[in-house]
Parts: structure tokens; sequence; C-alpha cells
């Protein structure tokens, strides 16, 4: 190609020199294997046992390392492959520290020889339907004839779940690295748009999935997700949700709060959390956002003027300033609230409101707004309320706390949502079968969670809030070379890596403190 008015041309490498623009993703192999990642899904997975070709952990951490470095997609496989420098990578630490009878038992796995590092998107695919029950159309045809019902949720099969309990094994190896006594769990949906023909359309109108999912802020993981089709509503079957999740929190959580948006505001859920129903955690403290019926707006109309108070915003300094919306204390107890003659619980109820710029006139055509709006006085507000069992005897009289307790779900949790579906793979979603995107889902989860676990406990410091795109740019996709030498392999970074490369041989040197520590 003639270059012409361009200043460069371009061309292809035609030697095969352990060249990787993938240095810094081996930093995520040194977590998976400190913290047992591999062991895990082979023990619980169980979709490969018939001792033939890939293993589950081959096929998952394969799943994990490519939305990790920036694929979304099953094809995206052999980008990773292309890599000559990250599949030397891959396939010479497979053997390292392996018995020889591991490695013979990994040899006869592939019969005619094994040419790749990595699996290819036909394998991974079928892989992924081994996830899938194909008698799940008929269940749900069965229980829509037998209940009327469209919310189907498929049962997991015994693989699937499996990925639950590699999930549950990963939150223990943090909980003993990075302890935290408490877990504030935030329950939450999160639409992903699909255009599968198998998708269900949800409420806001298009096809898509709605995973079920609950977070905890503290150590800032995935403690659960439930893959559900989009016409599920957001509250079906939150309370059982709930309690899988208080189950799959690990040893030393002594105490657990809850947030939700209105999907959480079921008296059910509210009594197990106040009445103590948790044999493990007793009572659990919540703060969840309530309908604003007729009834709820009927109590807020009654409010003096008087005792609506200002929502302040902080900040690090200490320094606060107006954000124009207030809060007050409503008077208000709906129906089925209590059960029996007497009451057994005390819960508050709480208002904010934030004044509309514009009013909408009466004579023009009322717009559909995603927010309930009051009229108070000769002004509209946005109005929206909390319930909570969060009591002045334990700190929490002003209710300015507890707003900005509730809000602080919109922070990290939905954030994290975010990244499963646009920098992880969660958003592409690879199948027409349920069981097949509900694999490729928890991957995105596990992803994630190896993600959190590494920016926040190995590398510390700004890292922790860093978005996985910019530790692409600054970690994970930095140029070096595979080398063997002395029976040794090294992976070279580019010169002018220096910095990146102090903060890396500090996380390495962290993990084989792990490594060689007794466990606990």
């Amino acid at each position: 190609m003639a270059q012409g008015a361009l200043g460069f041309q371009y061309e292809l490498e035609t030697t095969d020199s352990g060249l990787t623009a993938l240095g810094g993703l081996p930093l995520y192999l040194d977590l998976a294997r400190v913290a047992g990642l591999a062991d895990s899904i082979d023990e619980h997975v169980g979709a490969r046992r018939h001792g033939q070709g890939w293993t589950d952990a081959q096929m998952v951490l394969a799943g994990i390392l490519l939305q990790l470095s920036g694929g979304d997609c099953v094809d995206d496989l052999e980008r990773l492959q292309s890599d000559g420098g990250f599949a030397l990578l891959m396939r010479q630490l497979e053997w390292k520290h392996l018995p020889r009878w591991e490695r013979r038992d990994l040899e006869r796995r592939f019969r005619k020889g094994r040419e790749r590092a990595v699996p290819s998107p036909s394998a991974m695919r079928r892989y992924l339907q081994v996830f899938h029950d194909p008698e799940t159309e008929e269940k749900r045809l069965a229980f829509e004839k037998e209940t009327g019902r469209k919310a189907f949720i498929p049962a997991p099969n015994e693989c699937l779940r499996g990925l639950r309990r590699v999930n549950r094994d990963l939150l223990a190896f943090l909980q003993v690295k990075s302890p935290e006594p408490q877990a504030t769990l935030d329950l939450d949906a999160s639409l992903v748009a699909s255009y599968k023909q198998a998708a269900r359309f949800s409420y806001k109108g298009g096809k898509a999935f709605q995973p079920l999912q609950v977070w905890w802020a503290e150590q800032q993981v995935m403690v659960l997700s439930e893959f559900r089709d989009g016409n599920v509503p957001a509250g079906h079957e939150n309370l059982r949700v709930l309690q899988e999740s208080l189950d799959e929190l690990p040893p030393g959580v002594d105490a657990v709060r809850l947030r939700s948006d209105t999907a959480g505001y079921q008296w059910e859920i509210l009594h197990f959390c106040e009445r103590g129903q948790s044999k493990r955690f007793g009572r659990i403290e919540f703060a969840v956002g309530c309908d604003v019926s007729p009834e709820f707006k009927a109590a807020v109309a009654l409010i003096p003027e008087s005792d609506w108070y200002p929502i302040y915003r902080y900040t690090e300094e200490g320094e606060r300033s107006e954000t124009g919306r207030q809060w007050a204390e409503v008077d208000y107890a709906p129906a089925g609230l209590w059960t029996g003659a007497v009451k057994t619980t005390t819960y508050r109820f709480l208002a904010t409101r934030e004044p509309m710029e514009e009013r909408v006139l009466p004579e023009m055509p009322q717009p559909v707004l995603p927010f309930p709006i009051m009229d108070l006085g000769a002004k509209s507000y946005k109005v929206h309320g909390i319930v909570t069992n969060l009591r002045a005897a334990d700190g929490w009289e002003d209710g300015e706390d507890i707003v900005a307790f509730l809000y602080q779900r919109c922070g990290k949790s939905e954030e994290a949502h975010s990244v499963l579906k646009e920098d992880l793979g969660g958003g592409k979603l690879p199948s027409q079968d349920f069981g097949a995107n509900a694999a490729w889902w928890w991957m995105s989860v596990l992803a994630l969670n190896l993600n959190s676990m590494l920016k926040r406990v190995v590398l510390g410091g700004d890292w922790s809030t860093r978005r996985l795109k910019a530790l692409r740019f600054h970690l994970i996709h930095i140029a070096g070379r595979v080398v063997e030498r002395a029976r040794q392999l090294i992976l070279r970074l580019a010169s002018g890596a220096g910095e990146i490369l102090e903060t890396i041989l500090q996380a390495r040197t962290k993990m084989l403190g792990w490594a060689t520590s007794p466990p606990g």
C-alpha cells in the first residue's frame, strides 16, 4: 500500500516472539490461583466430569479472563488465542506445580492433542448448553397453564447451582483476607436488553432479561444474582432470594442490613427482618422505598410546613450545601402492616420532597413521569416514601441519616449493574437458551467479584475506586514479552512501564504471602 499523505504504514509481524498486549491480565490469574478458584470450579460445577476435553476450570476461567480483558461475546475468545504471549503463558501455567500424574491426565483429555491455550468459541457454546435444562419451555407452559401467570423462574440445574457455590467460596476467601463484620445488602433488579427471540417483554416495553441482584456494600461484591426473564416482576419472590443470600454470606458476618427500592416493599420481607426470623442473624435493620399510595399522599398532606427539614449535601471536608430536598416523618400505618389484634412491631415512615422546576399546566397533556407528584400549597413536589425499622435509640433519630443511608444504594450497587452489562459481557448474552445465558451471566458476576477483590484488597489505594475501563488502560493492556530462561517463565513489560511493574510486584508479594500463610 502506498503511503501517500499518511505518515506511516502497517505490516504484519511474521515471527511468534511471545509478545502480548495483556501484560497485566496474569495478575488476575495469580489472584484466582491464590483464592483456589480453579479447584472450586472443578469441585462444584461438574459439567466436564466425563474426562474429555476442556475442564470446568479452563472453561470458566477463560470466560472470566475474556470479559476482564474487554471481550464481551464468545467469539472474542479468538482474540485471546491470537495473543501469542498470553497464550504461551496460559499453556505454561497449567503445567506449573502439577505432579506428573496430573499432567498425564490433562494430556489424555485431548485424544488428538491440543493446540489452543483457550477454548474455541464453538467449544464454549457447547459448554454453555450444559447449563440449560431442555425441558424449560415445557415446564414454563405447564406453569402458565396451571397458574394462569406468566412470571416463571426456571430452576437452575446442578451445574448452574455449582457456579453459585464457586462464588460462595470466593466470598469466603475475601472475608478471610479482608474481614467485615457487617453486610449491608442492596436488593435490586436490573434490566438486560436483548433482541433474542426467546427474551420476554419487560415492564419498560422492550425485550429483556431481568436478573435480581444482591450486592454487599462493605465488600463491594455480588453475593447472589438470580437470572430471570424480563417479564418477571422485580418484586417476585424477593423474600426467598433474600433468605438465600443470607445463606451465601461467609463466616465472620455478624449483622445484616437491607436496602431496596419499592420492589422490596412487601410485608413478608419487612416482618421477616423486624421480627428476627433469620436464625443466623436475628433482627435485620432495613430502609426500603415504599409506595406513594393515595393514603400515603393524604398522610403527607397533613404534615405541617414546620416539620419539613432540609437535606444537605456534604463534602469530604465536612462542608454542607443545600440540595433543595426536604424530609419529614409521616404518621402513617397502612392496612396490612399489623397482623393480629396487638401491634408486635414498630415501623417508621418518612417522606422526601423536591420542588418541581416547572409546573405542568392543566390544559397540557400530562407526561408520564418516573416519580410521584404532589401539590402541597402553591407548589408541586416530587415525593418519595421510605419505610424503616432503624430506631432513634440506636442513633437513627435524624431522618436525614436514614435518607442518606438508603440513597447510598444508588451508588456502587447500581454502578455494579452497569459494569456487568457494559464493562463486562453480561449485556451481550450468547444464546436463545435460558440456562446458557444464565451461565454466561454468572461468569460476568465472578469476573466482577474477582476484579473488585484485586483492586480493593490486593492493589488498594487509588486503584480501589477505579472503574474497569481505567484498569484496562493502566494495568491490563500493558505490552510485554513472555520468555523462558533457566527453566523460569518471565513476563517482561515494556521499558516505559516501570511504575506499573512496581505496583504489580507489590501486589504479587502480598498474594504470595497469602499463598504461603496458614489458612484463616
